[in-house]
């Protein structure tokens, strides 16, 4: 189970790259000045060997420069006692994240609800979709995205689906090795309830088993019951759960936000 776990932590770092990168004894730092927990946080990639205690200091001291917190994501890899440190470190659980996975083993039946537009890139259109129906307004954001999503590393598969030349609902899927990672999921408030989610998970699955893919992985935030009843009922299963440990002060970050 930990190697399958390792690998899906391993594509979903390839799968959203941070603005910024460093990579500190062991530990990868990213910072994408707090637009998500995922691409601001602290991730364990190799074996430590400068004092823990030290390590905290210095990766508070570079996120107070960069002007977030201090965030560490915690996964089925980690040790224990690693989060129980953090909790005497005064840190707390920002949101949990519950990763569920499915095989592809043939054609998935097409919803006819609603005509899903696929592309082998991520355009601009799409993101500016994206961003209206995240309702994403912090210019800092609005400028560094499209870059973060431009140097994705691996193929892409973008779905969209339109109301007339308005793009109404997203998804991703990302192809590395024989999995598809799903993402950015979204739907217009208004059209919510007309299976258009539905449809566009299963137009980027059958394009990814098409392209080679045998499996497929997805992400989605603890209580998020509409967004988990839809995957459950694609045949996505709970696979593991990982959570972000965050610093509970708040100091230059607090007009910054995370949107997830």
């Amino acid at each position: 189970m930990k190697n399958k776990i390792k690998i899906i932590e391993d594509l979903s770092l390839n799968a959203w790259p941070s603005h910024q990168m460093q990579i500190y004894d062991g530990w990868i730092l990213r910072f994408s000045y707090f637009y998500t927990h995922r691409t601001n946080c602290i991730e364990q990639i190799g074996p430590s060997s400068i004092p823990l205690g030290d390590k905290f200091d210095y990766c508070e001291e570079i996120y107070e420069r960069w002007g977030t917190p201090a965030i560490y994501k915690i996964t089925p890899l980690i040790d224990s006692s690693f989060d129980q440190k953090l909790t005497e470190r005064g840190y707390h659980i920002a949101h949990i994240t519950e990763v569920m996975t499915r095989e592809l083993k043939g054609p998935l039946p097409l919803s006819p609800s609603c005509t899903v537009n696929l592309n082998s890139r991520i355009t601009p259109q799409w993101i500016e979709a994206l961003f209206s129906l995240k309702g994403t307004v912090n210019e800092i954001h609005r400028r560094i995205v499209p870059s973060m999503y431009a140097a994705i590393p691996k193929d892409v598969i973008s779905a969209s689906v339109y109301d007339q030349n308005q793009i109404i609902g997203t998804g991703l899927a990302i192809l590395d090795r024989d999995y598809a990672g799903i993402y950015a999921i979204h739907v217009a408030e208004n059209y919510r309830g007309s299976h258009i989610g539905r449809s566009i998970c299963l137009a980027l699955l059958n394009a990814a088993a098409e392209q080679g893919a045998s499996s497929a992985y997805l992400q989605v935030v603890k209580g998020n019951l509409p967004a988990k009843n839809l995957y459950r009922s694609l045949d996505f299963g709970d696979f593991y759960t990982y959570w972000f440990r965050q610093q509970y002060h708040v100091k230059k970050w607090e007009n910054h936000p995370s949107e997830k």
